[in-house]
């Protein structure tokens, strides 16, 4: 199979070639463009090399020239790895060399950080600039003119890798995920089968391209069901999400609990053009009860609560629109099956029983590429172990508990705490330092950086400006606190391990009010 042809042929072949596949900013794009151009761009990519399965990294916005490249990759057997906007120049230098990719498709705007992660490499692979722009560099834009509207797919086994995602590591280091061919036939099933979407609808997620979420939704799954993805150029403010809806007036709206929260703050949910927005989907982090309320009572309509993961590229557990419990996760989507199990493995069959849920699903990744060890304890006989602990009830329903380990999943991104206190404690006026998550007023997960000084003396305001440098200065913005918490000692048991539990109390109460 070839992966493009498996996502756009099925709207080609229902006639739907002067269908709109993408609306953007500026204008629109059909099916029967996004098939040329996807092509053009192929023959480009193999211009520069690229073969089959060899990496293509990107790191771009949102753009129809995002579609363009990524597909144009699968069109010729290569793997598509687009990587995160806010990614550290010591972790797309890591993905550099991890993937091995053949050639660096930058948005101009990201050129500072390609240009900072390739400074120590050995060698560093070609960049072409996804858009055009004044630069020595080459561009997409113009590299695919004059190319042919046409190319020969490469045909490859199902199992054969198409796309990978990075996703965060408890070490630091960011894993890449690989997902095969196949699962582009199981990608879309629920989205017609839960959410009756198909190619009457618009969907809109403000998660960017880059995010399983926005990815699996409004490029794979909306392509494949023939369906018109709305994308949104520029990092996503509630004001220029409500523009985006206001003017393309989406049906379906995929976001993460901030982001709904953000525009109930600034009224724009009971507007007309959300409340005739069909459905609502949130993922990305547990949403709260509190937000669920307030939504449905402003808008009309439900958020549908769900959980999907990089390693599964799809939900894997949901709220339906018929079928929804405020506080739950939901249930099982269909062509998917869930176990539950303890920490030591053991089987969880009855309600009430916290246990960690493992998925599988024909959406499942095959393997984090060349990390054996991490494999194998995360994928086993098709399940996937998602390291989320869950309680089910005696209805099916299930509740989000948390990890079971000490990841935090912030504005919908992991993040390590062991990788922040890292840096922390190169400072030598820092004694002590632990990252928790603390759950703010409105029932989100946020990041605090509990320490205790050397020197009692230390005047904490200027530490913090020191730290808040040395960390905005290595790591994303993301796995930054914002909140610090000076204590003269951390809790710690009789056998002396921080208890993190009391420190998530402590900052949780000290932070309160603040803003």
């Amino acid at each position: 199979m070839n992966g493009a042809d498996a996502l756009l042929h099925p709207a080609l072949d229902q006639g739907l070639g002067d269908h709109l596949a993408i609306l953007f900013d500026d204008g629109g794009i059909t099916y029967s463009q996004l098939a040329a151009a996807v092509c053009r761009c192929a023959h480009v990519l193999r211009d520069y090399g690229v073969g089959t399965q060899d990496r293509v990294l990107m790191i771009a916005d949102d753009t129809p020239e995002f579609f363009y490249a990524y597909l144009g990759a699968m069109k010729i057997g290569a793997v598509s790895v687009a990587v995160n906007l806010r990614v550290s120049a010591e972790d797309l230098k890591f993905m550099i060399e991890d993937s091995g990719c053949k050639v660096i498709l930058a948005g101009p705007e990201f050129l500072p950080v390609v240009n900072q992660a390739g400074r120590d490499l050995e060698q560093m692979p070609p960049i072409m600039l996804i858009e055009r722009h004044e630069s020595d560099l080459p561009n997409l834009p113009d590299l695919m003119v004059g190319k042919p509207d046409e190319i020969e797919p490469v045909l490859l086994p199902p199992e054969k890798a198409v796309l990978w995602l990075y996703t965060s590591g408890t070490t630091g280091h960011p894993k890449g995920v690989v997902h095969k061919l196949d699962m582009i036939n199981s990608i879309h099933l629920y989205m017609e089968e839960v959410y009756g979407i198909g190619p009457e609808d618009r969907i809109f997620c403000t998660s960017k391209l880059f995010f399983a979420f926005s990815v699996g939704h409004i490029l794979l799954g909306a392509l494949r069901l023939g369906t018109t993805a709305v994308i949104q150029a520029g990092w996503p403010s509630a004001d220029a999400v409500a523009a985006v809806v206001e003017k393309h007036r989406p049906t379906v709206f995929l976001s993460v609990p901030t982001m709904y929260r953000n525009l109930l703050r600034q009224e724009y949910a009971k507007s007309e053009s959300f409340r005739s927005i069909r459905h609502f989907i949130s993922a990305g982090e547990h949403l709260p009860d509190v937000l669920f309320h307030k939504w449905q009572a402003v808008s009309g309509k439900p958020i549908l609560d769900a959980i999907g993961a990089s390693e599964v590229i799809s939900l894997f557990i949901g709220n339906r629109p018929e079928d929804y419990y405020p506080g739950s996760t939901g249930k099982p989507m269909p062509n998917t099956e869930i176990r539950m199990t303890t920490e030591d493995g053991e089987p969880i069959d009855e309600a009430g029983v916290p246990g960690i849920v493992w998925v599988r699903s024909g959406t499942v990744a095959a393997e984090y590429w060349k990390q054996e060890e991490k494999t194998a304890a995360a994928f086993q006989d098709g399940w996937y172990c998602s390291g989320d602990f869950f309680v089910r009830d005696a209805e099916g329903r299930y509740f989000y508990q948390g990890r079971g380990d000490d990841m935090l999943k912030i504005s919908g991104q992991w993040v390590s705490p062991g990788e922040i206190e890292r840096y922390v404690l190169e400072n030598t006026k820092v004694l002590e330092a632990v990252v928790v998550g603390y759950k703010n007023e409105e029932g989100l997960t946020r990041l605090a950086l509990c320490l205790a000084t050397a020197d009692p003396d230390t005047d904490h305001e200027s530490l913090q400006q020191e730290i808040t440098e040395t960390l905005t200065e290595n790591l994303s913005i993301y796995k930054c606190p914002r909140h610090f918490v000076f204590l003269d000692e951390l809790p710690k048991t009789p056998t002396g391990k921080t208890q993190r539990y009391k420190l998530r109390q402590i900052a949780a109460e000290q932070i309160s009010g603040q803003p």
